[in-house]
């Protein structure tokens, strides 16, 4: 009888496998670390983003409402000066025709002087004919000399510049005092000292804003029959003009001199216009 003997097989792990295992549980552990890492340094800059994202958005926003308020401001600008430029647009519908009607005067005024100095010039020489005594010379050689002034003086007037509407613009006191004497107009000379100091000229109030002295400018508010005008930058001897209610030749201001926070000039008034507001003054009475 034959021995049954049972072999028994023990299978045994090689020596390398757990230090394996050790090392690939210590690489998934450094991984996951690494992975959570740098997740959250997503999370920092996601959310560092977004708050440079929301800072933008705010100063974006910012400039958008700052935009809007100029354009705003830029749009009520310009609707003023649609204004401003219609008032103008008005003014000079009217004043075309007073333009050309002044030039005609103008010329008609040159002309009746040159007929008046002939007509002197040819009373004088037939009085020198006639008369021969002493006394009759004398008063022959005044009135000589009246042609002769009334000439230089003719003569200055035509030296004077012309504004626009065909009046003459006086530059000093003299000149002034020679549109006097035409008779067409009054004249109310003024000087502003100071800024800001509202003054009352004629039937205007001139307010003195500013000087240019090297460039002979100046800014003024005039204020006519209680409505405020902004004149920025005149030059000198630059008329500003302006109709009064129920007129309709302008009235004028020029400036003839500047200084230190001062001015100079005068204001002009047709004669017409003195008599439309009296008259008015009389039926409102």
């Amino acid at each position: 009888m034959s021995d049954d003997r049972t072999v028994e097989t023990r299978t045994e792990s090689p020596a390398w496998m757990l230090p394996a295992v050790i090392v690939l549980g210590l690489l998934a552990i450094g991984g996951l670390a690494f992975g959570w890492n740098a997740s959250s340094k997503l999370d920092a800059t996601q959310q560092m983003v977004a708050a440079q994202l929301k800072t933008e958005q705010q100063a974006v926003q910012q400039d958008m409402s700052s935009v809007k308020d100029r354009l705003a401001q830029d749009e009520k600008t310009n609707t003023d000066l649609q204004g401003d430029l219609k008032v103008v647009t008005d003014k000079l519908k009217i004043t075309q025709g007073q333009l050309k009607k002044a030039r005609q005067e103008a010329v008609k005024l040159n002309d009746a002087t040159t007929e008046k100095v002939s007509a002197l010039d040819t009373s004088v020489h037939s009085e020198l004919a006639t008369k021969a005594t002493s006394d009759d010379v004398k008063v022959v050689d005044t009135k000589v000399v009246g042609v002769k002034t009334d000439l230089d003086a003719t003569r200055e007037d035509l030296k004077m510049a012309r504004s626009e509407m065909g009046t003459l613009i006086a530059r000093n006191h003299d000149e002034i005092d020679q549109l006097r004497r035409l008779g067409e107009r009054d004249y109310v000379e003024f000087t502003i000292v100071g800024r800001n100091k509202p003054e009352k000229v004629g039937n205007v109030t001139v307010e003195l804003k500013g000087v240019n002295e090297k460039r002979n400018q100046f800014s003024a508010a005039v204020t006519i029959e209680d409505r405020r005008f902004d004149k920025r930058n005149r030059a000198m001897n630059e008329p500003i003009f302006f109709y009064l209610s129920g007129t309709h030749i302008p009235e004028e201001i020029v400036v003839n001199k500047v200084g230190k926070n001062t001015i100079s000039g005068y204001l002009s008034i047709p004669k017409a216009n003195s008599t439309t507001a009296a008259a008015a003054s009389k039926s409102g009475n």
